[in-house]
């Protein structure tokens, strides 16, 4: 019997049930990016993305969730090189709130993560851009291809393209688009010539991308007609082979996104046409 995944709801976390009642349950979130909208007067940030009450609500759901472990699936904090001097008792200190709650507290690295690693407690545990295996549950951030064990397990979590819908704009809402969930179901791998097999075959029947989770950082509207797709091989590599549906994180199903799907390959003479130019 396989891990369950179960988003928490109106909340962007993942709570991993393993198949057996004996193991523990971690808790995954991605993109935290401390230090977003930062100011010389307010190194930590504004107070709807203060350290200190993300940390808050990471407890209070592994508490209310009975988990043991946190997994921060990359981009801890927001400046891409290095880590500020200002950012450093910020960035050591939310990690202290977790570890001093009695969680494990596990970090996959990010794209922002350069110079994070020597700013961390001792007792994080940290993995390289390429991924760790929980159970049978692949997690990576996306901006790296994952390592072949990632590749190999049955149901892969990445973060990286912060996930979002936009909607029709409110007096609460100008800018329209809500933070979401993708799913994707991925269909059997295909066979592949033997000389191409410098990676693992990808096993995966199921990939979710994690919305962010800092409410500041900046969402992909995936319902528009080309989203960015250059931002990460995840599109191309990962969502355009599968079905990929998305969710707010109130669990309203938004529907297909026609937009991750490959586009069809011309046919008939059109398609010989073009193949011969």
């Amino acid at each position: 019997m396989p891990d369950r995944l179960r988003p928490l709801p109106d909340r962007p976390l993942l709570l991993v049930e393993p198949a057996s009642s004996t193991e523990a349950r971690t808790i995954v979130l991605a993109d935290l990016h401390l230090g977003l909208g930062s100011t010389k007067d307010r190194p930590a940030g504004p107070p709807e993305a203060h350290p200190e009450i993300f940390a808050g609500e990471l407890v209070a759901a592994a508490r209310a969730h009975r988990a043991s472990t946190v997994l921060i699936a990359g981009d801890v904090k927001h400046p891409i090189l290095g880590t500020p001097a200002a950012l450093r008792p910020i960035v050591f200190r939310f990690f202290g709130d977790l570890l001093a709650a009695g969680l494990e507290v596990e970090v996959v690295l990010g794209n922002h993560d350069v110079g994070l690693v020597p700013h961390l407690p001792r007792e994080v545990t940290v993995h390289p851009a390429t991924g760790v295996v929980h159970g049978d549950v692949g997690v990576f951030h996306g901006h790296r291809w994952p390592s072949n064990a990632v590749l190999r397990s049955r149901r892969l979590v990445t973060g990286h393209l912060h996930p979002g819908f936009r909607l029709a704009p409110t007096a609460d809402d100008p800018s329209g688009k809500r933070r979401c969930w993708v799913r994707v179901e991925l269909p059997p791998p295909l066979p592949r010539p033997r000389r191409r097999r410098r990676h693992a075959e990808l096993r995966a029947r199921e990939l979710v991308v994690l919305p962010a989770f800092n409410p500041l950082a900046g969402t992909e509207a995936l319902n528009r007609a080309r989203p960015a797709r250059g931002r990460s091989f995840l599109y191309h590599r990962f969502l355009s082979r599968g079905v990929a549906r998305a969710y707010l994180l109130d669990g309203t199903d938004l529907g297909e996104l026609p937009t991750m799907g490959a586009e069809p390959r011309p046919t008939g003479a059109a398609g010989r046409s073009r193949r011969g130019q």
